[in-house]
Protein backbone atom coordinates (compact mmCIF):
# COMPACT_ATOMS: atom_id res chain seq x y z
CA UNK A 1 0.00 0.00 0.00
CA UNK A 2 1.24 3.48 -0.84
CA UNK A 3 0.77 6.59 1.29
CA UNK A 4 -1.87 7.74 -1.21
CA UNK A 5 -3.72 4.44 -0.76
CA UNK A 6 -3.63 4.92 3.01
CA UNK A 7 -5.19 8.38 2.70
CA UNK A 8 -7.87 7.16 0.29
CA UNK A 9 -8.96 4.24 2.43
CA UNK A 10 -8.89 6.31 5.62
CA UNK A 11 -11.13 8.89 3.94
CA UNK A 12 -13.53 6.03 3.21
CA UNK A 13 -13.41 4.92 6.86
CA UNK A 14 -14.10 8.47 8.03
CA UNK A 15 -17.18 8.68 5.80
CA UNK A 16 -18.44 5.46 7.32
CA UNK A 17 -17.76 6.72 10.84
CA UNK A 18 -19.95 9.80 10.31
CA UNK A 19 -22.96 7.49 9.93
CA UNK A 20 -22.76 6.83 13.65
CA UNK A 21 -22.88 10.45 14.86
CA UNK A 22 -25.84 10.91 17.17
CA UNK A 23 -26.64 7.20 17.25
CA UNK A 24 -23.85 5.52 19.19
CA UNK A 25 -23.37 7.42 22.46
CA UNK A 26 -21.71 6.86 24.88
CA UNK A 27 -19.40 5.16 22.37
CA UNK A 28 -17.35 7.03 19.75
CA UNK A 29 -18.46 6.88 16.11
CA UNK A 30 -15.80 4.77 14.39
CA UNK A 31 -15.35 3.54 10.83
CA UNK A 32 -13.30 0.60 9.58
CA UNK A 33 -12.30 -0.57 6.09
CA UNK A 34 -10.44 -3.84 5.48
CA UNK A 35 -8.38 -4.07 2.27
CA UNK A 36 -6.64 -7.11 0.82
CA UNK A 37 -4.62 -7.05 -2.40
CA UNK A 38 -6.03 -3.65 -3.24
CA UNK A 39 -9.66 -4.78 -2.87
CA UNK A 40 -12.07 -3.79 -0.10
CA UNK A 41 -13.25 -7.00 1.58
CA UNK A 42 -14.95 -5.57 4.66
CA UNK A 43 -16.54 -2.31 5.86
CA UNK A 44 -18.03 -1.37 9.18
CA UNK A 45 -19.13 1.49 11.39
CA UNK A 46 -20.28 1.65 14.99
CA UNK A 47 -23.91 0.55 15.08
CA UNK A 48 -26.81 2.31 16.89
CA UNK A 49 -26.43 2.02 20.64
CA UNK A 50 -22.69 1.43 20.27
CA UNK A 51 -22.64 -2.29 19.37
CA UNK A 52 -21.25 -3.95 17.38
CA UNK A 53 -18.09 -1.92 16.96
CA UNK A 54 -16.86 -0.91 13.51
CA UNK A 55 -13.98 -3.41 13.50
CA UNK A 56 -16.24 -6.33 14.42
CA UNK A 57 -18.70 -5.44 11.68
CA UNK A 58 -15.93 -5.18 9.08
CA UNK A 59 -14.25 -8.41 10.21
CA UNK A 60 -17.54 -10.34 10.04
CA UNK A 61 -18.05 -9.07 6.51
CA UNK A 62 -14.50 -9.93 5.45
CA UNK A 63 -14.51 -13.41 6.98
CA UNK A 64 -11.41 -15.45 6.00
CA UNK A 65 -10.35 -12.71 3.57
CA UNK A 66 -9.24 -10.65 6.58
CA UNK A 67 -6.12 -12.83 6.94
CA UNK A 68 -3.14 -10.88 5.61
CA UNK A 69 -5.24 -7.79 5.00
CA UNK A 70 -4.85 -4.16 6.15
CA UNK A 71 -7.45 -2.61 8.45
CA UNK A 72 -8.06 1.14 8.33
CA UNK A 73 -9.64 2.39 11.56
CA UNK A 74 -10.56 5.98 12.46
CA UNK A 75 -9.76 5.45 16.15
CA UNK A 76 -7.30 3.20 17.95
CA UNK A 77 -8.94 -0.24 18.40
CA UNK A 78 -10.22 -0.74 21.93
CA UNK A 79 -8.15 -2.86 24.33
CA UNK A 80 -10.59 -3.42 27.21
CA UNK A 81 -13.28 -5.99 27.85
CA UNK A 82 -16.79 -4.57 28.04
CA UNK A 83 -19.96 -6.14 26.70
CA UNK A 84 -17.78 -7.40 23.83
CA UNK A 85 -14.12 -8.53 23.61
CA UNK A 86 -11.49 -5.94 22.65
CA UNK A 87 -11.40 -5.01 18.97
CA UNK A 88 -7.59 -5.21 19.03
CA UNK A 89 -7.95 -8.84 20.05
CA UNK A 90 -10.43 -9.48 17.24
CA UNK A 91 -8.06 -8.02 14.64
CA UNK A 92 -5.24 -10.24 15.94
CA UNK A 93 -7.37 -13.40 15.87
CA UNK A 94 -8.57 -12.61 12.32
CA UNK A 95 -4.99 -12.54 11.05
CA UNK A 96 -4.86 -8.89 10.05
CA UNK A 97 -1.27 -8.09 9.03
CA UNK A 98 -1.36 -4.27 9.29
CA UNK A 99 -3.50 -1.68 11.03
CA UNK A 100 -3.66 1.99 10.00
CA UNK A 101 -5.31 4.24 12.58
CA UNK A 102 -6.17 7.92 12.47
CA UNK A 103 -5.64 8.71 16.15
CA UNK A 104 -4.94 7.31 19.61
CA UNK A 105 -7.95 6.77 21.87
CA UNK A 106 -7.60 9.04 24.95
CA UNK A 107 -9.91 6.86 27.03
CA UNK A 108 -7.75 5.69 29.98
CA UNK A 109 -8.92 2.12 29.35
CA UNK A 110 -7.21 2.26 25.94
CA UNK A 111 -4.72 5.17 25.56
CA UNK A 112 -2.13 3.32 23.48
CA UNK A 113 -2.86 -0.18 24.80
CA UNK A 114 -4.75 -1.14 21.63
CA UNK A 115 -1.82 -0.21 19.41
CA UNK A 116 0.51 -1.96 21.83
CA UNK A 117 -1.48 -5.22 21.71
CA UNK A 118 -1.33 -5.19 17.93
CA UNK A 119 2.41 -4.52 17.81
CA UNK A 120 3.11 -7.21 20.41
CA UNK A 121 1.30 -9.65 18.13
CA UNK A 122 3.60 -8.73 15.24
CA UNK A 123 1.08 -6.58 13.40
CA UNK A 124 2.42 -3.48 11.67
CA UNK A 125 0.81 -0.29 13.00
CA UNK A 126 0.74 3.08 11.25
CA UNK A 127 -0.72 5.94 13.31
CA UNK A 128 -1.90 9.47 12.65
CA UNK A 129 -3.29 9.10 9.11
CA UNK A 130 -5.92 11.87 8.69
CA UNK A 131 -5.57 12.69 12.38
CA UNK A 132 -6.97 16.23 12.16
CA UNK A 133 -10.07 15.00 10.34
CA UNK A 134 -10.56 12.21 12.88
CA UNK A 135 -10.24 14.62 15.80
CA UNK A 136 -12.88 16.86 14.23
CA UNK A 137 -15.18 13.86 13.88
CA UNK A 138 -14.50 12.78 17.47
CA UNK A 139 -14.96 16.27 18.98
CA UNK A 140 -17.81 15.09 21.20
CA UNK A 141 -16.10 11.94 22.42
CA UNK A 142 -12.86 13.83 23.03
CA UNK A 143 -14.66 16.58 24.96
CA UNK A 144 -16.42 14.08 27.20
CA UNK A 145 -13.20 12.18 27.96
CA UNK A 146 -10.82 15.14 28.29
CA UNK A 147 -13.04 17.90 29.77
CA UNK A 148 -15.86 16.00 31.44
CA UNK A 149 -18.60 17.69 29.40
CA UNK A 150 -20.13 17.19 25.95
CA UNK A 151 -19.22 19.18 22.84
CA UNK A 152 -21.82 21.96 22.49
CA UNK A 153 -23.19 23.37 19.23
CA UNK A 154 -25.33 26.52 19.50
CA UNK A 155 -27.85 26.94 16.69
CA UNK A 156 -29.15 30.36 15.64
CA UNK A 157 -31.80 30.83 12.92
CA UNK A 158 -32.16 34.56 12.44
CA UNK A 159 -33.17 37.41 10.20
CA UNK A 160 -30.49 39.41 8.39
CA UNK A 161 -30.34 41.75 11.40
CA UNK A 162 -30.00 38.99 14.02
CA UNK A 163 -33.61 38.64 15.19
CA UNK A 164 -35.42 35.38 15.87
CA UNK A 165 -38.99 36.73 15.90
CA UNK A 166 -41.04 39.87 15.49
CA UNK A 167 -41.97 41.92 18.54
CA UNK A 168 -45.24 39.94 18.76
CA UNK A 169 -43.32 36.64 18.82
CA UNK A 170 -44.07 35.52 15.26
CA UNK A 171 -41.20 33.40 13.93
CA UNK A 172 -42.63 30.78 11.54
CA UNK A 173 -40.90 30.77 9.28
CA UNK A 174 -37.92 33.09 9.11
CA UNK A 175 -35.83 30.56 7.20
CA UNK A 176 -36.89 28.38 4.29
CA UNK A 177 -37.56 24.63 3.97
CA UNK A 178 -34.00 23.66 2.99
CA UNK A 179 -32.55 25.36 6.07
CA UNK A 180 -35.17 23.76 8.32
CA UNK A 181 -34.42 20.30 6.92
CA UNK A 182 -30.73 20.94 7.52
CA UNK A 183 -31.51 21.68 11.17
CA UNK A 184 -33.07 18.23 11.46
CA UNK A 185 -29.93 16.72 9.93
CA UNK A 186 -27.87 18.54 12.57
CA UNK A 187 -30.16 17.24 15.33
CA UNK A 188 -29.68 13.74 13.95
CA UNK A 189 -25.88 14.10 14.26
CA UNK A 190 -26.07 15.08 17.96
CA UNK A 191 -26.86 12.94 20.98
CA UNK A 192 -29.14 15.50 22.65
CA UNK A 193 -31.12 18.63 21.78
CA UNK A 194 -31.28 21.23 24.56
CA UNK A 195 -33.49 24.28 25.19
CA UNK A 196 -34.25 26.55 28.11
CA UNK A 197 -37.43 26.19 30.16
CA UNK A 198 -39.08 29.35 28.86
CA UNK A 199 -38.52 28.28 25.24
CA UNK A 200 -40.03 24.87 26.03
CA UNK A 201 -43.12 26.41 27.65
CA UNK A 202 -43.73 29.16 25.08
CA UNK A 203 -42.76 27.46 21.81
CA UNK A 204 -43.56 23.85 22.82
CA UNK A 205 -40.93 22.41 20.44
CA UNK A 206 -40.90 18.68 19.76
CA UNK A 207 -37.06 18.67 19.54
CA UNK A 208 -37.05 15.48 17.48
CA UNK A 209 -35.81 14.61 14.01
CA UNK A 210 -38.47 14.90 11.30
CA UNK A 211 -38.30 14.46 7.55
CA UNK A 212 -35.26 12.16 7.81
CA UNK A 213 -34.86 8.52 8.78
CA UNK A 214 -32.85 8.01 11.95
CA UNK A 215 -32.32 4.84 14.00
CA UNK A 216 -32.16 6.79 17.26
CA UNK A 217 -33.91 10.04 18.19
CA UNK A 218 -31.82 12.52 20.20
CA UNK A 219 -32.40 12.86 23.91
CA UNK A 220 -34.44 16.01 24.69
CA UNK A 221 -33.05 18.20 27.46
CA UNK A 222 -34.79 21.15 29.12
CA UNK A 223 -32.84 23.33 31.55
CA UNK A 224 -35.51 24.66 33.89
CA UNK A 225 -36.16 25.12 37.58
CA UNK A 226 -39.89 24.61 36.92
CA UNK A 227 -41.75 21.57 35.58
CA UNK A 228 -42.27 21.43 31.84
CA UNK A 229 -45.43 19.60 30.83
CA UNK A 230 -45.98 20.92 27.31
CA UNK A 231 -43.45 18.78 25.44
CA UNK A 232 -44.71 15.51 23.95
CA UNK A 233 -43.90 12.59 26.26
CA UNK A 234 -41.22 10.06 25.52
CA UNK A 235 -42.39 7.65 22.88
CA UNK A 236 -41.39 5.79 19.72
CA UNK A 237 -41.02 9.05 17.78
CA UNK A 238 -39.16 10.96 20.47
CA UNK A 239 -36.00 10.53 22.51
CA UNK A 240 -35.85 10.58 26.31
CA UNK A 241 -37.10 13.80 27.92
CA UNK A 242 -34.86 15.07 30.73
CA UNK A 243 -35.50 18.16 32.81
CA UNK A 244 -32.41 19.41 34.59
CA UNK A 245 -32.52 22.08 37.31
CA UNK A 246 -28.92 23.21 37.29
CA UNK A 247 -26.52 25.82 35.98
CA UNK A 248 -25.41 25.07 32.40
CA UNK A 249 -21.93 23.92 33.50
CA UNK A 250 -23.35 21.45 36.02
CA UNK A 251 -26.01 20.31 33.57
CA UNK A 252 -23.41 19.49 30.95
CA UNK A 253 -21.31 17.55 33.45
CA UNK A 254 -24.42 15.58 34.38
CA UNK A 255 -25.16 14.83 30.73
CA UNK A 256 -21.58 13.64 30.17
CA UNK A 257 -21.92 11.26 33.10
CA UNK A 258 -24.98 9.80 31.38
CA UNK A 259 -22.96 9.22 28.22
CA UNK A 260 -23.93 12.25 26.13
CA UNK A 261 -21.06 13.44 23.92
CA UNK A 262 -22.67 16.01 21.56
CA UNK A 263 -25.34 18.59 22.51
CA UNK A 264 -27.31 20.72 20.05
CA UNK A 265 -28.48 23.85 21.90
CA UNK A 266 -31.47 25.58 20.28
CA UNK A 267 -31.95 28.44 22.77
CA UNK A 268 -33.66 30.56 23.80
CA UNK A 269 -31.81 33.79 24.11
CA UNK A 270 -31.16 33.69 27.84
CA UNK A 271 -29.78 30.15 27.76
CA UNK A 272 -27.61 31.00 24.75
CA UNK A 273 -26.24 34.07 26.55
CA UNK A 274 -25.42 32.13 29.70
CA UNK A 275 -23.71 29.36 27.73
CA UNK A 276 -21.62 31.88 25.81
CA UNK A 277 -20.71 33.81 28.97
CA UNK A 278 -19.55 30.61 30.64
CA UNK A 279 -17.39 29.60 27.66
CA UNK A 280 -19.44 26.45 27.11
CA UNK A 281 -20.19 26.89 23.40
CA UNK A 282 -17.70 25.05 21.20
CA UNK A 283 -19.38 25.71 17.88
CA UNK A 284 -22.02 28.09 16.52
CA UNK A 285 -24.05 27.35 13.43
CA UNK A 286 -26.18 30.06 11.91
CA UNK A 287 -29.00 30.09 9.39
CA UNK A 288 -29.45 33.65 8.17
CA UNK A 289 -32.48 34.67 6.12
CA UNK A 290 -32.77 37.66 3.81
CA UNK A 291 -35.44 39.37 5.88
CA UNK A 292 -35.13 42.36 8.21
CA UNK A 293 -37.24 42.56 11.40
CA UNK A 294 -35.89 45.75 12.98
CA UNK A 295 -34.82 46.71 16.45
CA UNK A 296 -38.18 45.85 18.01
CA UNK A 297 -37.75 42.21 16.97
CA UNK A 298 -36.62 39.61 19.50
CA UNK A 299 -32.83 39.24 19.72
CA UNK A 300 -31.21 35.83 19.20
CA UNK A 301 -28.96 36.26 22.24
CA UNK A 302 -30.00 37.66 25.62
CA UNK A 303 -28.03 40.30 27.58
CA UNK A 304 -24.45 39.32 28.36
CA UNK A 305 -23.32 42.39 30.32
CA UNK A 306 -20.38 43.07 28.03
CA UNK A 307 -18.61 46.41 28.41
CA UNK A 308 -15.38 45.78 26.51
CA UNK A 309 -15.18 44.26 23.04
CA UNK A 310 -12.12 42.28 24.12
CA UNK A 311 -14.34 40.31 26.53
CA UNK A 312 -16.69 39.10 23.80
CA UNK A 313 -16.56 35.38 22.88
CA UNK A 314 -14.93 34.95 19.48
CA UNK A 315 -15.30 32.27 16.83
CA UNK A 316 -13.51 31.51 13.55
CA UNK A 317 -15.41 30.78 10.35
CA UNK A 318 -15.19 27.13 9.27
CA UNK A 319 -17.65 26.93 6.40
CA UNK A 320 -20.45 28.78 4.68
CA UNK A 321 -22.87 27.90 1.89
CA UNK A 322 -26.29 28.70 0.53
CA UNK A 323 -29.30 26.61 1.57
CA UNK A 324 -32.08 27.64 -0.76
CA UNK A 325 -32.58 31.33 -0.13
CA UNK A 326 -30.77 31.28 3.20
CA UNK A 327 -27.13 31.31 4.26
CA UNK A 328 -25.63 28.58 6.43
CA UNK A 329 -22.44 29.37 8.34
CA UNK A 330 -20.46 27.38 10.93
CA UNK A 331 -17.99 28.83 13.44
CA UNK A 332 -15.60 27.23 15.96
CA UNK A 333 -14.64 28.79 19.26
CA UNK A 334 -11.25 30.49 19.41
CA UNK A 335 -9.34 29.31 22.45
CA UNK A 336 -6.10 30.45 24.01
Amino acid sequence: MTARDDLRHMDHALRLARRGLGNVWPNPAVGCVIVRDGRIVGRGWTQPGGRPHAERMALDQAGPLARGATAYVTLEPCAHHGRTPPCAEGLIEAGISRVVSAMTDPDPRVAGRGHGMLQDAGIGVTQGVRQAEAQELQAGFLSRILTGRPFVTLKLATSFDGRIATASGESRWITGPQARLHVHAMRMAHDAVMVGGNTARVDRPSLNVRGLTTPRQPARVVLSSKPVSDLPPEGPMHGPLWRIDALPQNALVDLARQGITRVFCEGGGMLAASMLQAGLVDQVIGYTAGVVLGGEGRAAIGPMGLVHLADAPRFRLVETRALGGDLFHRWRRITG
